[in-house]
């Protein structure tokens, strides 16, 4: 069942930490590896540009936002999501399944698939497996998610089966709906709740069907990082060894880190982007609110050991008048900021594994604690 667009070679193994290279037709991936997330084909305040100077390889869009503006049918016309965007790079676009989580309330799902109230603009829309493969395959992106249904956090144990059958069902309706399925590969998502059993059911169920890839999805969706992480530990110790592993929607460097540690290979999320926007930023020296008081006259840099255009040119007293006013200016340093201290977390994961050092993955799983973590005094 899978397909020659995309192949996946480990080049380190520490415990079940992986250091890889994910091959597909626009580039190649080193993993382990965090995408940003450019939404409606961009992350917002960034340009591609930056995208490269940050060090991403990789970026994630979604196909509910660009099928309802401006069309994948336009989209593919003018060349592409890759052209429309102008990134060279591999892309990755999230199927719609999250938006049947969190749209719960403007949507009504059946077997057929997900009707959607469209808040930008009022009109109802209908996605099904078979609309989300052919949006993702118009637009072109090297690897297409399977169309899954997310459920709440919590959900009683008839529910999360149904919905994770019905998942499996959905799953096989977007491989039969495949049309290019040499330029662009599916990966199919593991649900199945905070229930073990059911999460290893579904693990197996799906490694069976030999994809080009494999997700970890349903997760971050409000429960607690014990839970999440044994369902994480549950889903990786059953998914081939040799294809990727992708975890979905996570978030905090630690979380990241200790997903990692258990094998898992892709990330993205929206916190670095969308905490950058609102003030906050991820350091050495722990989180930080960039609001506060405490760096109104504030001349050191935001982060020493930091080389970002954001630490390296201007002061946390600049930094902080930049977001008290709303600047767009300081969004955008401080987006930029996160987004290379996450790709640095990334590239020293995937050192300390391809050297199979330890200690230095300690020191990384270390200082993801203490940047995740609120920042107090200095």
């Amino acid at each position: 069942m899978a397909t020659r667009c995309c192949s996946f070679n480990i080049i380190g193994e520490l415990g079940n930490a992986r250091a890889g290279v994910l091959h597909l037709p626009h580039g190649d991936v080193p993993t382990p590896a965090f995408m940003p997330v450019g939404t409606r084909g961009t992350v917002r305040g960034l340009t591609s540009g930056d995208l490269v100077t940050v060090g991403a390889s990789m970026v994630l869009s979604n196909t509910y936002h660009l099928w309802v503006r401006p069309g994948h049918e336009l989209i593919r016309d003018l060349g592409g999501l890759h052209r429309f965007m102008a990134w060279d790079g591999p892309i990755l676009t999230d199927s719609g399944g999250y938006q049947v989580f969190s749209m719960r309330h403007r949507n009504k799902v059946t077997e057929e698939g997900v009707r959607f109230r469209s808040p930008e603009d009022g009109i109802y829309r209908m996605l099904t497996p078979e609309v989300s493969v052919e949006i993702q395959e118009a637009l072109g992106v090297d690897i297409a998610m399977a169309f899954d249904e997310c459920i709440e956090w919590p959900a009683d144990e008839v529910r999360t089966q149904k919905s994770t059958a019905r998942t499996t069902r959905w799953l096989h309706r977007c491989l039969q709906a495949r049309r290019h399925a040499d330029t662009t590969a599916l990966f199919g998502i593991v649900q199945g709740g905070m229930y073990p059993d059911q999460r290893a059911a579904h693990a197996e169920e799906l490694s069976a069907l030999d994809l080009d890839g494999y997700a970890v999805g349903g997760l971050s969706v409000g429960e607690g990082q014990h839970e999440m992480m044994e369902m994480v530990s549950v889903s990786t110790q059953i998914l081939p060894k040799h294809k990727v592993r992708y975890l979905m929607g996570v978030g905090h460097p630690k979380d990241i880190v200790q997903a990692v540690l258990r094998g898992v290979d892709l990330f993205d999320c929206v916190l670095p982007s969308r905490a950058g926007r609102h003030g906050t930023t991820y350091t050495s020296v722990g989180r930080i609110n960039m609001k506060s008081a405490i760096h109104k006259a504030d001349t050191s840099p935001l982060d020493p050991s930091c080389d970002c255009e954001a630490c390296t040119k201007y002061t946390r007293a600049y930094l902080r008048h930049l977001t008290k006013c709303d600047e767009l200016l300081g969004k955008r340093l401080l987006t930029l900021h996160n987004m290379t201290f996450y790709q640095r977390l990334m590239s020293d994961l995937r050192d300390a594994i391809s050297r199979s050092d330890g200690d230095a993955l300690t020191r990384i799983q270390q200082r993801a604690e203490i940047s995740s973590a609120v920042q107090k005094t200095r």
